[in-house]
């Protein structure tokens, strides 16, 4: 785990302590991670579930969860606000027996919460899939005002002999082939993610075309997107379209792309499509030693994520604290 990067998050909870609704309370590796949280006093965690069951869950598996919350939908004491709340995000869309029915589930039970302010953030996904974490998430928490896509990134970290190195790579898991238009929204969203993990962001458009070198529609696609993107956030360092090795190695970087304030420095990494997205970041997983943490959901009005249906205990503490720092 890359405790440098952890510890700055931890510091900043413990200035300003939050409340994280875990959607699965039965998990063994939720009841793990809320164990070790419920040992710290700035991250509080919400489990959803039936109370015995929950309860039942964690002594079976050797977790003390004493102090945490246990919310069970059918008992919930203000659920018929919570209906109401939600029949009106819904907007028609969905009758008060129909948002009865999917608050007993503990995706919309748990994105209401966050939605009313009983919690601060949620994090998912242990056992339901992306799609059922997200589509709560789309329909009741909505977009940021100016966003049009929920989009993600990956935050890679390799911890070297007095070296960290923290990258940001988006999106690799949601948007399947983004327009222009998406890609500027995913490399702002991106950069301001890698604010959040200490990174000051240089964003470089990547592409199998440097300057101008390649010809391609997936070339126009990523210099006219780096072109809108550097119009949208002039402060930002944002440069392509460029090659990966230009990217990242300052003498490649600066022969093929001379001037730029990115080539050979940059840090956060924005992919044409979700194909280059997911091979690259794993390739850095796999190859490179780097640790991966996401998908973090990015442009939404408060921090939803979702863990991976494989993950473990300690990648559920480890998604916990990013999301509540996002917070």
């Amino acid at each position: 785990m890359a405790i440098h990067m952890f510890q700055q998050l931890i510091d900043s909870l413990k200035k300003s302590p939050k409340k994280i609704v875990f959607t699965e309370g039965t998990d063994p590796r939720i009841l793990e991670a809320s164990a070790r949280l419920l040992a710290g006093t700035w991250l509080a965690p919400i489990l959803v579930g039936k109370e015995d069951e929950v309860k039942a869950a964690a002594e079976e598996a050797g977790f003390n969860i004493r102090g945490a919350e246990i919310m069970d939908p059918e008992t919930y004491p203000d659920m018929d606000n919570m209906v109401q709340a939600m029949v009106e995000l819904r907007r028609g869309k969905m009758t008060a027996d129909e948002c009865r029915a999917a608050l007993k589930h503990g995706n919309y039970f748990g994105t209401m919460l966050v939605k009313m302010g009983v919690a601060d953030c949620l994090l998912g996904g242990a056992t339901y899939s992306t799609a059922d974490t997200v589509r709560p998430a789309l329909q009741l928490i909505k977009t940021k005002p100016g966003n049009k896509i929920v989009s993600s990134c990956f935050i890679m970290v390799r911890e070297g002999v007095g070296d960290n190195t923290v990258l940001a790579m988006g999106d690799c898991a949601i948007n399947i082939d983004p327009t222009e238009d998406e890609l500027v929204e995913i490399g702002l969203e991106c950069a301001k993610c890698a604010r959040t993990f200490g990174i000051d962001p240089k964003v470089a458009y990547l592409s199998y075309s440097t300057h101008g070198s390649g010809k391609g529609d997936t070339v126009d696609k990523m210099r006219n997107a780096c072109a809108k993107a550097k119009a949208a956030a002039p402060e930002l360092a944002i440069d392509g379209e460029m090659q990966f090795d230009a990217a990242v190695s300052p003498s490649v970087g600066q022969l093929k792309f001379p001037g730029s304030p990115v080539a050979g420095y940059a840090n956060t990494f924005i992919f044409p499509n979700i194909n280059a997205g997911n091979i690259g970041y794993k390739i850095a997983q796999r190859l490179g030693n780097f640790s991966a943490y996401g998908p973090i959901l990015l442009g939404l009005n408060a921090p939803i994520n979702d863990l991976s249906r494989g993950c473990n205990a300690q990648e559920v503490y480890s998604m916990a604290i990013i999301t509540a720092a996002l917070a």
